[in-house]
């Protein structure tokens, strides 16, 4: 019995778009206390998502998994900092959609009211999303986060994250976390923060003219964002889009064999009007290709890596030893 939850966390991803396997892994799961199945249809232990986490052991010697059958799930899920070692795991990607609509105006809870608007927030270390679409819906009223991470090796796979301005906030000093196989897109800043997060075959969708990017990296922390295989795409009226400008003056974003659409501007990077930044500030770019990838023509404080540079750049180096221990103990994935 010693790997039993291991294998029943195998066979929810494997199983996850048979409705004949998902029946037997809720079956077989009511037998161990660290594994919950979400239904709208009543056929799990719960029906929403929150009372899944609520019902969870805190600070688990195991790894807790949460299976979410497909549905629409409008609600605001906390995973708390109790609630550690939790994995996510929805049906499919598609049809597993958490989403809420909370906004800035909406909050009215003064100049800050934009880190309550989350869908989701995240502040239990270890945790993993996988299979899910993660929604703002509240459309484009300015300031409306999908997903918050507030916390420590963290991993988001194989999910949607939507919205428009400020999609996706990621933040806490010298914490890390890893993203691969994603769909996120936005229009203002739709991926910003302080923490330190690495990208991988990740896609950028801008829905609009604007930023992609509003690093916000602590000063004397070495990595701010890194993008690795990702293709930034862009909606028909979107054609002046940047990279990146700085949230706060030691912002660090860097895209490694990217591709990027004609949507980007040729300079690439913008200031925020804070021409200190570009003193501070570390936008890099390495060996990426497609019409957005014009790095004769950026601006002058930006960089363009040569490969012994850009061998810093690995997820090993930019999430550290911590990051792999903990994912080589759950069976996780980076390359």
């Amino acid at each position: 019995m010693k790997y039993f939850n291991q294998i029943v966390f195998a066979l929810a991803v494997i199983c996850s778009s048979n409705f004949i396997c998902w029946s037997q892994i809720v079956n077989t799961a009511q037998k161990v206390d660290n594994y919950y199945a979400v239904a709208q249809d009543g056929s799990g232990n719960f029906t929403s998502i929150q009372e899944a986490i609520n019902a969870t052991k805190s600070l688990p010697y195991k790894r807790i998994t949460v299976f979410v059958k497909n549905g629409t799930y409008h609600e605001k899920v906390k995973i708390h900092e109790w609630n550690t070692n939790i994995s996510l795991i929805g049906e499919s990607k598609e049809n597993t959609i958490i989403t809420y609509d909370d906004y800035f105006s909406k909050i009215k809870l003064g100049v800050n009211s934009t880190f309550y608007t989350y869908t989701m927030l995240v502040e239990g270390e270890g945790f993993v999303a996988q299979n899910l679409t993660i929604q703002n819906a509240s459309g484009e009223v300015g300031q409306a986060i999908a997903l918050s991470v507030h916390a420590n090796l963290g991993a988001i796979l194989n999910c949607n994250i939507l919205g428009n301005q400020d999609t996706l906030y990621l933040s806490g000093k010298n914490f890390k976390n890893y993203f691969k196989d994603c769909y996120i897109e936005g229009t203002t800043d739709f991926i910003f923060g302080n923490a330190t997060a690495f990208f991988e075959n990740c896609t950028l969708h801008s829905l609009r003219d604007s930023y992609i990017t509003a690093a916000a990296t602590p000063q004397g922390v070495d990595y701010g964002f890194v993008f690795k295989k990702c293709k930034l795409t862009a909606s028909a009226n979107a054609n002046a889009v940047y990279l990146g400008r700085p949230w706060r003056f030691y912002a660090k974003t860097v895209f490694i064999d990217c591709e990027m659409g004609k949507h980007i501007k040729p300079q690439g990077w913008d200031n925020w009007s804070k021409p200190e930044a570009e003193k501070n500030t570390f936008y890099a770019e390495y060996n990426c290709s497609g019409e957005g990838f014009l790095p004769k023509e950026r601006v002058s404080w930006s960089h363009q890596l040569k490969r012994n540079q850009a061998k810093k750049y690995s997820a090993e180096n930019v999430l550290g030893s911590d990051f792999f221990k903990w994912s080589t103990e759950w069976n996780l994935e980076s390359k």
